[in-house]
């Protein structure tokens, strides 16, 4: 059944191509061995750099299922995740993750996200992203707000 879902996700990505909507890649959310959502890349589309198949179909199951975090859920992804999807897929709380082609394969197909892998671990001041601290007291306030605050939402 695994494969059934991962092969889905190669169809939207292959669909996704034919069609001119986007980039090669797709996914699929499953619950209880049931497809809630799917996703397909909308980057140029859409004029979002964050329109990954992960994402889309993470933003779309979480409407459908109404919550915001995807316990109970699996992903399949046409692809490897780059390092934002698979942050989305962490902060999701999906169950598990399947793929089919590699992070070298989307590499090949011009799609490298070598550069990102190799930011991210690297101090501030080394990235190629120029980044600086600016008004540290006044950024912690929401936190001791939200700390404070009888209306939160733990996630």
């Amino acid at each position: 059944m695994h494969e059934d879902f991962l092969r889905r996700a190669i169809q939207l990505a292959v669909e996704n191509v034919e069609s001119g909507r986007g980039g090669p890649f797709g996914a699929v959310i499953v619950k209880d061995d049931v497809i809630v959502a799917e996703g397909a890349n909308h980057v140029t589309t859409q004029n979002d750099p964050t329109a990954h198949a992960e994402v889309v179909a993470i933003r779309e199951a979480c409407r459908k299922l109404n919550t915001y975090e995807l316990r109970g859920c699996e992903i399949f992804a046409s692809c490897e995740p780059c390092p934002m999807c698979l942050s989305a897929i962490y902060w999701a709380r999906l169950d598990s993750l399947y793929y089919a082609a590699s992070k070298h394969d989307a590499a090949e197909a011009g799609f490298d996200d070598s550069f990102l892998y190799a930011q991210i671990p690297l101090a501030e001041q080394d990235r190629a992203l120029p980044t600086r601290r600016l008004l540290q007291g006044e950024g912690s306030r929401p936190f001791a707000i939200w700390r404070a605050s009888v209306n939160k939402i733990p996630y």
